[in-house]
């Protein structure tokens, strides 16, 4: 039996993946959605501060609209991504409601790094959202208007890198990266059949990054390579990050308390 981690977070960023939001047959996870709320509520009324980064606005587009394939051209891809929007914040408000808590749905862009006032303006928004006692705010690139030309780059690339971004904006403690792989592996434990899952790195090193690779769900965009620039990002600010298996969400009540499950990213050991 592994020790139990020290893990001390009051102040808590939560991403989930589409592959964790999206069945395979493209209908929304209502069951996980109603249990991520449930434990978010409960987080933020244990006096813990709590912000979702979630994707999926493409991947409930697709399913609203009876679409198969997630669409190449940029302009339908936004254009799924704004029905898919509507329709998953409306989910969260309705799950959220259950247990008494309002939802915030804050889409951001790039900008918000390379603009010193659009930074200030989404700090001072995250700091007075934060601050209320029963509103989580939901997080989510802004797909329908992001472009990545050279001229105009507004986009991110990716929600893992995102999250990354949003734990350093508001100096939160530990990211939590809810996905459809337990942890990070020493090999593809869908090829390798003796890859073993690590429990703790502390840097990311070339093994590490040779050990990565591949690609996610017809759904979403992310792959390990995504997610270790994002712990890269996360101990570069000497923050935490935990990769993890989101299909049971009460997980985090398991980590919280110091479980050694999943991969943890701390330089601090």
């Amino acid at each position: 039996m592994q020790n139990k981690r020290q893990i001390s977070a009051d102040r808590i960023v939560i991403k989930v993946g589409t592959s964790t939001l999206i069945r395979q047959n493209s209908q929304i996870n209502l069951p996980v959605i109603k249990k991520l709320a449930y434990v978010l509520s409960t987080l933020k009324k244990n006096g813990k501060d709590v912000v979702l980064v979630s994707s999926g606005a493409i991947g409930v587009g697709m399913g609203v609209l009876n679409i198969d394939q997630r669409p190449i051209k940029i302009s339908k891809q936004q254009a799924v991504a704004a029905v898919g929007q509507a329709e998953l914040m409306q989910i969260y408000n309705e799950a959220f409601h259950e247990y008494g808590m309002s939802v915030a749905q804050i889409l951001i862009t790039r900008d918000i790094i390379d603009y010193p006032e659009s930074h200030t303006n989404v700090m001072n928004s995250f700091q007075e959202l934060l601050s209320m006692d029963n509103t989580i705010p939901i997080v989510n690139e802004n797909d329908t208007v992001t472009v990545s030309e050279l001229d105009h780059h507004t986009k991110f690339g990716d929600n893992d890198q995102l999250s990354a971004i949003v734990t350093n904006l508001v100096d939160a403690d530990l990211l939590i990266m809810l996905s459809d792989i337990d942890g990070f592996y020493s090999a593809n434990p869908l090829k390798v059949s003796d890859a073993t899952l690590i429990d703790t790195i502390k840097q990311i090193d070339p093994e590490i990054i040779a050990a990565a690779g591949g690609h996610g769900t017809k759904y979403g965009t992310g792959g390990m390579t995504t997610k270790l620039k994002a712990a890269e990002l996360i101990l570069k600010h000497n923050q935490q990050m935990i990769l993890t298996n989101g299909k049971d969400p009460e997980i985090i009540f398991n980590l919280l308390a110091g479980d050694p499950i999943g991969t943890l990213f701390s330089k601090n050991i």
